[in-house]
């Protein structure tokens, strides 16, 4: 009886670590497919702000600051990748700039009444949404993982295995935690 007890003991021992393996790898998955769920809506929004810009530019050609600084902080957040930290801040440089053309596309009758311009503000109102709800799920999966890397008895497996943990994708600005104004 005692034999079986301790084959018991020793495989619970040997099986329980790879299970909080198990665990941590699937956690850290679902932070990485959350990411590229963001990517994938930030993408979205990129490939419309040329189409936006080009939409603007007859209107407002004397606002020829604005779209530039629009185009560099649209290829700053591209070229920030997966560092979550430098992304979310060139982020909301992004979101700056957009509120800005905004604010200013408000004060344009004719561009209010385009059909073009009322299609891009559409799209890109429904890709916010989209970039919003990607965040938060992100964020949900680093809370998880996080989580998990800090808790008994996970926490060990963590170390002996070198997890790191992962950063929130967080604003700083209260401009950014505002939804962007794409209202006409």
């Amino acid at each position: 009886m005692s034999g079986w007890l301790v084959l018991v003991i020793v495989a619970v021992a040997v099986l329980y670590p790879i299970y909080l393996y198990n665990g941590l790898v699937t956690l850290r998955n679902r932070v990485r497919n959350a990411w590229s769920q963001i990517d994938v809506q930030l993408k979205r929004r990129y490939d419309l702000i040329p189409n936006l810009v080009s939409s603007v530019k007859g209107y407002m050609a004397h606002e020829r600051g604005i779209f530039d600084t629009i185009v560099s902080a649209r290829d700053r957040a591209a070229a920030a990748g997966s560092n979550v930290p430098a992304r979310a801040a060139a982020e909301e440089a992004l979101g700056r700039s957009l509120h800005s053309l905004f604010a200013l596309a408000e004060s344009t009758p004719e561009l209010r009444a385009s059909t073009n311009m009322l299609a891009l503000q559409e799209e890109l109102g429904s890709t916010e949404n989209r970039i919003a709800f990607a965040r938060q799920h992100y964020n949900d999966a680093v809370l998880a993982y996080n989580t998990a890397l800090e808790t008994v008895p996970s926490v060990f497996v963590a170390r002996a295995f070198a997890f790191r943990p992962d950063a929130l994708f967080e604003t700083n600005e209260a401009v950014e935690r505002q939804p962007v104004a794409v209202t006409f």
